[in-house]
């Protein structure tokens, strides 16, 4: 499943962010990538325990965690903090797969990647090229959002940034282990929750809605791994 958010951060946050993302002393990318996407990467990163980096990955898993269409199309259960990656004129990712399994820096945890995040957070018009292009069963997507919305996709999907032509690319991405591993089931899961909702709103009284909802419950009792 292929989905945007939009509005994560509203224009004067993403000010705040971009400012202090301009400032920030950016290192080579292949400092997080593994010997197969390492040859294919061209960015800039901050380090993991960067301050900054840290700062900005809490606002965003605050953000996140309590935000309802996030929450019910990853059913989120474990999470590898946010990165932060700059892309100049000239730089690029080409084509890899996301690495299934990543250790958090410092810690025993490890996350498998069943759910890839990009937050934006240079406005379109600011810089031409970094589309991410992202092949999977919906086809092939090319995406270039606006600063504070984001775009979740399967990990396992075959993906690239495009190369910067004018101008810098900020962007946030994190990678997040869901409770239930298929990406179908996810998508089945989240269309059933948001047509729940909606006849929630519409028709508060159906009878039908304690089936679904149970319907819900009981799928997710079936396919969650905990």
């Amino acid at each position: 499943m292929l989905l945007q958010i939009s509005g994560v951060f509203n224009p004067e946050e993403v000010a705040k962010i971009r400012a202090a993302l301009e400032a920030a002393n950016w290192l080579d990318g292949k400092i997080t990538a593994g010997w197969q996407s390492g040859k294919a990467k061209h960015n800039q990163q901050l380090a993991e325990d960067d301050r900054l980096a840290r700062e900005i990955s809490s606002l965003i898993l605050q953000r996140l965690w309590t935000h309802p269409k996030f929450v019910s199309a990853v059913l989120p259960l474990k999470v590898f903090p946010p990165l932060f990656n700059r892309y100049g004129v000239g730089e690029s990712f080409g084509y890899h797969i996301d690495n299934a399994v990543r250790a958090v820096k410092n810690s025993t945890e490890q996350v498998r990647t069943d759910v890839s995040t990009t937050v934006f957070f240079s406005d379109p018009e600011s810089y031409d090229g970094g589309e991410l292009v992202i092949q999977d069963t919906f086809g092939t997507q090319r995406v270039k959002l606006a600063a504070g919305d984001l775009l979740l996709y399967p990990a396992s999907s075959l993906h690239r940034v495009e190369p910067v032509t004018r101008g810098v690319r900020l962007a946030s991405f994190f990678w997040t282990q869901s409770m239930v591993r298929d990406d179908g089931k996810r998508r089945l899961l989240f269309e059933m929750d948001q047509a729940i909702q909606s006849l929630t709103a519409d028709m508060p009284e159906h009878p039908a809605l304690l089936q679904l909802a149970g319907t819900y419950h009981n799928l997710l009792r079936q396919w969650a791994e905990l």
